[in-house]
């Protein structure tokens, strides 16, 4: 088959481009053509929140990535959508997860699929933002109705979808993070992040934003510091702010926790995942709202066990007391669960089910999916 996969990729950083990346590598693998189409320009400056939307590293020798979408510029979405109309692809790949991209990505959809051949797929992270803005149902209506079909990766997003459109869509499961490389001994990993081994650790990580509820845990930390529960540990927030950083430094001023909190608030990158998620007993993702979670994933691919709390698809992925605990979205909840997590051989028996449980979750079974649906809305609508 003939690909066109739009969305984030080299140079652009983050987990995203990962995935758009990996999923072109496999439908390679598979004997499938495939060109990735990608920004020239993602965000607008005043609305990143990070520091830096790219990287510098040299781009994929195997993956022919061309750099010409303009998120903001209607004549760039029209020279777009018209060159993959004349490209003709079997279909168009979508990655989409915010509103912003709907106005850009609706119109090359509507453009690309004018030549009658070409089907417009999405595989999709969220319908409802997180951060929600008035335009959100606008946008969603403009985007979400020209697709021909979707594959979406929790129920919740399948339910949020079902109020726009009837197109067909299938589930899969977010695969594994295999980027990112292999676990590597705790004591690599503690050396190669200036950690004391003697120490033990608990990890917040990935971009930090109020919903993904970072005051949570450090409210729930407090508590356990209280009741004497966390000597001999830290916990590591190991991520780039994505809103106001100083709210976050006064609570853990105001809660004493100046000397047990390792605040790494920069991009990590990819060669020092492997590092974060091998020195860490577990990670804990106290989110207030989600759909799903890249890190889980990253939690699996490296056997880490994970606290997570009963929001959106996140109980889905994570089967509790298997691999690790769910738990309600309160500091009592979460400063519970990790209190829990040190118990008997609790981490040990959770590594050995995540090895397991990480079997499911398979780049190849997306893309057979992604096919799957493609071969499915190429039927109806003959």
């Amino acid at each position: 088959m003939k690909i066109t996969i739009l969305g984030p990729a080299h140079p652009y950083r983050g987990g995203l481009a990962s995935i758009m990346e990996i999923m072109a590598r496999t439908f390679l693998r598979r004997g499938d053509e495939v060109l990735i189409r990608t920004f020239t320009l993602q965000y607008p400056s005043l609305l990143f929140p990070g520091k830096s939307q790219t990287v510098t590293t040299p781009p994929p020798a195997d993956l022919h990535i061309t750099r010409c979408v303009h998120t903001v510029n209607p004549f760039n979405w029209w020279r777009v959508g018209r060159q993959i109309r004349r490209d003709r692809p079997d279909f168009v790949l979508l990655k989409y997860w915010t509103p912003f991209m709907a106005p850009c990505f609706g119109t090359i959809a509507r453009l690309a699929r004018r030549n009658g051949h070409t089907k417009v797929l999405c595989q999709i992270d969220n319908v409802e933002p997180h951060e929600h803005h008035l335009t959100d149902r606008i946008f969603n209506r403009y985007f979400l109705r020209t697709v021909d079909g979707f594959v979406y990766m929790s129920e919740q997003v399948h339910r949020e979808l079902e109020a726009y459109t009837r197109a067909p869509a299938l589930f899969s499961p977010h695969p594994l993070f295999e980027n990112f490389g292999e676990r590597v001994p705790r004591a690599e990993a503690c050396t190669c992040l200036g950690f004391d081994p003697a120490l033990r650790y608990v990890l917040f990580f990935g971009l930090i934003r109020d919903y993904k509820g970072l005051d949570l845990l450090l409210d729930a930390w407090a508590e356990l510091k209280r009741s004497g529960r966390t000597e001999g540990r830290r916990l590591v927030v190991a991520g780039e702010f994505y809103t106001a950083r100083e709210p976050y430094l006064k609570r853990i001023a105001d809660h004493g926790l100046q000397d047990e909190v390792l605040l790494h608030d920069r991009f990590i990158p990819d060669a020092d995942v492997k590092y974060y998620f091998s020195a860490a007993d577990f990670v804990v993702q106290p989110y207030k709202t989600a759909t799903q979670s890249g890190v889980t994933q990253i939690a699996y691919q490296f056997c880490t066990p994970m606290v997570v709390t009963r929001v959106g698809g996140l109980a889905e992925i994570v089967p509790d007391g298997r691999v690790g605990y769910v738990c309600p979205p309160t500091a009592e909840g979460v400063a519970a669960a990790i209190d829990r997590m040190y118990e008997g051989d609790t981490l040990e028996r959770f590594r050995q089910n995540c090895a397991i449980e990480r079997r499911r979750f398979s780049w190849e079974e997306m893309c057979s999916r992604i096919t799957e649906l493609y071969r499915t809305v190429a039927a109806q609508q003959q």
